[in-house]
């Protein structure tokens, strides 16, 4: 199974490219760009402060818990996620392959160590006394839409071991998504005998690459999603419906006594 950012949405979480996301995506951050800039990175740690908190809120809806289930009674075999915001885990989802990381974590550049986001969550605010802010808008990733000058009244934290910079463990713009990740995702959609696609656009290389895959490997492919993506046309099954609802109905047609 391949998930999107459309699978959030319920949770509160706007998506990218669909009813929710239009007109809120800021331009995007570039790993070259926070790498180079202390405003970059300024900018960044800020926005995503906000956002992260906002995110945290966020409780896994109907259709993560329909996942979960449908991998307890052994109907998903594999979950790869585009989305960094870990509510498979928190339904209770096991086999999960976060393709673009998780900003449940932060990774420092230069010895690479890394360590809990609520822990750095915990440092900016004790850096960052009497400042405070709320956005109306944030986007999947949680960058948050904020004023310039709250922007730059705030102050940047480093790594504890060794000074080096911090960055979410999530992959940035212009960063590659680790061979052994991606490996291991077309290892699973190659064992697959259905692959399945919720709340993804399948807009960028990232993502689509699997269902591409899985069509020349004559694999059948199902897209359940709110709006066309660019794998219609590889599609056996293609179901324009809300992901919640669409979802719990399959696992309430599981017929019983369930699998164990």
């Amino acid at each position: 199974m391949l998930s999107g950012a459309g699978l959030s949405t319920e949770s509160g979480i706007p998506d990218y490219r669909g009813p929710t996301g239009r007109g809120r995506r800021a331009e995007p951050m570039t790993y070259q760009k926070f790498a180079d800039s202390a405003q970059a990175r300024q900018r960044y740690w800020a926005r995503s402060h906000v956002g992260w908190r906002q995110l945290g809120l966020a409780l896994p809806n109907a259709g993560h818990h329909a996942v979960a289930e449908l991998e307890r009674y052994g109907l998903v075999e594999a979950i790869i996620t585009q989305n960094v915001d870990g509510l498979h885990q928190a339904a209770g989802a096991q086999r999960v392959t976060e393709l673009h990381g998780g900003l449940d974590r932060v990774v420092c550049l230069g010895c690479r160590e890394r360590s809990p986001r609520a822990d750095l969550d915990r440092r900016l605010h004790t850096a960052n006394p009497g400042w405070h802010a709320t956005a109306s808008q944030f986007n999947p990733d949680g960058d948050a839409v904020l004023p310039d000058e709250l922007v730059a009244a705030f102050q940047v934290v480093d790594c504890l071991t060794c000074d080096g910079l911090l960055k979410p463990d999530v992959i940035f713009f212009g960063e590659n998504v680790p061979r052994p990740r991606v490996d291991t995702c077309f290892a699973q959609v190659a064992a697959a005998r259905t692959l399945l696609v919720l709340g993804s656009s399948l807009a960028v290389r990232s993502g689509y690459r699997f269902v591409a895959r899985a069509a020349a490997l004559g694999i059948p492919i199902a897209i359940v999603n709110q709006e066309s993506t660019a794998g219609d046309d590889l599609a056996l099954i293609r179901l324009n419906a809300p992901l919640g609802p669409t979802l719990t109905a399959v696992v309430d047609a599981i017929p019983t006594p369930r699998p164990a």
